[in-house]
């Protein structure tokens, strides 16, 4: 009875929902998939710098001023060019006319950013400061997972607001399939907020817990390692429900998976890996942890 009502109703229609892409400054348009990066950077600095606070730190506060400049760094070119290089390489070779000739990989406004492009960008941006300062380069990427899941939150949240990176054609008797604009009359998965929960709120709370009510940062490697195969399994499940880009749907059909599932498989296997490292191990007592000293004045 409730699928014959459920079937019966109207499907829900974004354009009902009022939202826009951004806030109009009259000579801006201030976006909120630019925001969501903002709010996600800023978030991760806030609480990487009370982390850092709390016994067992493996590092100081101005090796957190570094990361949080050259991760910002590793998230847009990562970001970029693992859009261009896993989805769209035409990316690297076209250019838009107007009223000037812009190259399109530089973009950005446009939209198209690789969650493993961008993590790519950040791995490499922590290595550099971890070589740089003489860091445990595993105790930072713990201290660092932790926050990335409220960027990834605020991301999804944005591409939903934007009405895009829509879900698959949805059975009628969904009861929240929705009409995006450019996606044809019929109700889709509104896999962006799945993302958001799976992907962003659940693994944010998880991470969040085990660092602050468990003696998780005490192993080594555990915390990017829960980090890790999360986000993984959570992509892997939600691409069954995202719709593939158009150009790599041939793709999809022919491997049967889609090109966020394969490249989200090593990450699972690697979180994995990580964890089973981390939990052979002793775990560190308090006496272990030590930082480099401050560097002289010049």
């Amino acid at each position: 009875m409730l699928s014959l009502l459920a079937a019966a109703s109207p499907p829900l229609l974004w354009s009902d929902l009022g939202l826009t892409e951004g806030i109009d400054l009259g000579f801006f348009t201030l976006r909120y998939y630019s925001l969501a990066y903002l709010g996600g950077l800023l978030f991760a600095y806030w609480h990487v710098s009370k982390m850092i606070k709390a016994p067992g730190a493996p590092m100081a506060q101005r090796h957190v001023d570094d990361l949080f400049f050259y991760c910002t760094l590793g998230v847009i070119l990562g970001g970029r060019l693992g859009y261009a290089m896993f989805y769209k390489p035409e990316l690297f070779t076209t250019f838009t006319e107007g009223q000037t000739i812009s190259y399109d990989l530089l973009r950005l406004w446009d939209g198209g950013m690789s969650f493993h492009g961008g993590l790519l960008g950040v791995l490499l941006a922590i290595t550099f400061v971890s070589l740089r300062g003489k860091l445990s380069f595993l105790r930072v990427c713990d201290y660092i997972a932790v926050n990335v899941p409220m960027g990834m939150f605020l991301g999804r949240l944005a591409n939903f607001v934007n009405g895009e990176l829509w879900g698959r054609e949805a059975s009628p008797d969904l009861a929240w399939g929705m009409v995006f604009p450019g996606a044809g009359s019929f109700a889709r998965h509104p896999s962006q907020l799945y993302e958001a929960v799976l992907e962003g709120a659940i693994l944010l709370v998880i991470l969040l817990y085990m660092f602050w009510r468990t003696r998780a940062r005490w192993r080594p490697g555990l915390l990017v390692g829960v980090f890790t195969a999360g986000i993984g399994l959570g992509r892997f499940i939600v691409e069954y429900f995202r719709e593939p880009d158009e150009q790599l749907k041939e793709f999809a059909a022919s491997t049967g998976l889609s090109m966020g599932q394969w490249l989200t498989i090593p990450l699972i296997l690697l979180g994995i890996a990580v964890m089973v490292y981390s939990l052979m191990k002793p775990a560190m007592g308090s006496g272990d942890v030590k930082l480099p000293p401050e560097p002289k004045e010049a």
